[in-house]
């Protein structure tokens, strides 16, 4: 469109012409076409810049539109390395440029093309894929040139949190950007807590990150609080001890969910030993244990029953939401069975009578040895 009529610009003003007169007149004529031509590119040519975020390993769409017509070609350019990404002409993909990295994870709104939807479809986001990307559209009712900022980011989905001895460990993964790792105590303590960090890279660019803290016999009642955090989001893992004594073979063990809207539950022994599983309303109890389990509270209490020396030992409620895994460790200590007052009564009337009977044979035999 605009070429054909600049080529005919260009010999309008390169006209040769004798009188001064026709020679201004050109000139003014010049200045007009150039002044159209210029008007219409700024409403024709344009540009625009959008940001968008999208989560690892998930689909992602970059949005690019333009305002229609026919002998649509579209170009997706990632920008700094001037790769390739997609090329559509002549109403179909052209992808023998395209570059290895977007090989089967690119593809058009065809049905929408023709109602100014020319946005792209990016299949399994990697980090890499992160940058700059250009589309540039154009048609028989001009050209737009659209600049797409890509983000992405891995949440932090779970943090792992565990205690052996006074060493407790948190730990966290498959996470982008680089995160950080916080500790706490609850109540507030004003010791210093002395931990080590540690980051780490995958080839994938997704970051691990861990830390270990020593903490203090002192202190049995303080709770510590690990949160990891990104720009995105956060989640916290918190331990807490706890000990409880069993009598009456039965005892009610408790989960501190302080805060929390509980969805997903579990109950584990001695740190190996799957108790039972809650996720949502749909509670799964193991085979060894469903002798002993009783009841599961809302709040997520455990009550066990038919206790014995064999059940003795450290109890681990993980209570999650969408935001933060509550750990409490419980100590339980099992009491020896006790004796029943009918038992008991029996014993000391037993006891009673030998004691007597053992008098009455002494006397008998102090008198008879008097005789």
């Amino acid at each position: 469109m605009f070429p054909a009529f600049l080529e005919k610009f260009s010999q309008c003003c390169h006209k040769s012409v004798a009188s001064r007169t026709e020679r201004i007149q050109l000139r003014l004529k010049c200045i007009m076409i150039l002044v159209i031509v210029t008007f219409l590119s700024i409403l024709t040519v344009s540009a625009s810049e959008t940001n968008v975020s999208c989560v690892y390993t998930e689909n992602c769409v970059l949005p690019c539109t333009f305002l229609g017509g026919d002998e649509v070609i579209i170009k997706y350019l990632y920008l700094g390395k001037s790769l390739c990404v997609h090329f559509f002409y002549d109403n179909k993909d052209d992808l023998k440029a395209q570059d290895e990295r977007f090989r089967n994870r690119t593809s058009l709104f065809k049905d929408q093309i023709s109602r100014g939807n020319t946005s792209l479809l990016l299949r399994r986001v990697k980090i890499e894929d992160e940058g700059a990307y250009e589309c540039t559209v154009s048609s028989t009712t001009g050209m737009k040139r659209s600049i797409i900022y890509l983000r992405v980011y891995a949440p932090v989905s779970e943090v792992s949190i565990s205690q052996e001895g006074n060493r407790i460990t948190c730990s966290s993964e498959g996470i982008y950007p680089e995160p950080e790792l916080t500790w706490s105590t609850s109540p507030p303590s004003n010791m210093e807590l002395q931990d080590r960090t540690r980051v780490q890279q995958t080839e994938e660019q997704l970051y691990s990150i861990s830390s270990s803290l020593m903490v203090s016999d002192r202190d049995p009642d303080l709770s510590y609080s690990c949160t990891v955090r990104t720009q995105r989001n956060q989640k916290t893992a918190v331990v807490k001890q706890q000990t409880a004594s069993a009598g009456d073979h039965s005892q009610t063990i408790h989960c501190d969910v302080s805060n929390i809207s509980v969805t997903d539950l579990i109950w584990t022994f001695n740190h190996s030993q799957l108790i039972l599983k809650q996720m949502r309303n749909d509670v799964t109890v193991s085979e060894a244990w469903r002798k002993h389990v009783k009841e599961v509270s809302e709040s997520g209490s455990l009550t066990l029953k038919d206790l014995t020396s064999d059940q003795e030992g450290v109890y681990t409620c993980e209570a999650s939401d969408a935001e933060e895994t509550r750990i409490t460790h419980i100590l339980l200590r099992v009491n020896q069975e006790k004796p029943s007052s009918v038992r008991s009564i029996l014993v000391a009337v037993i006891l009673v009578s030998l004691v007597a009977v053992a008098l009455v044979l002494l006397v008998l035999y102090c008198e008879r040895k008097r005789r």
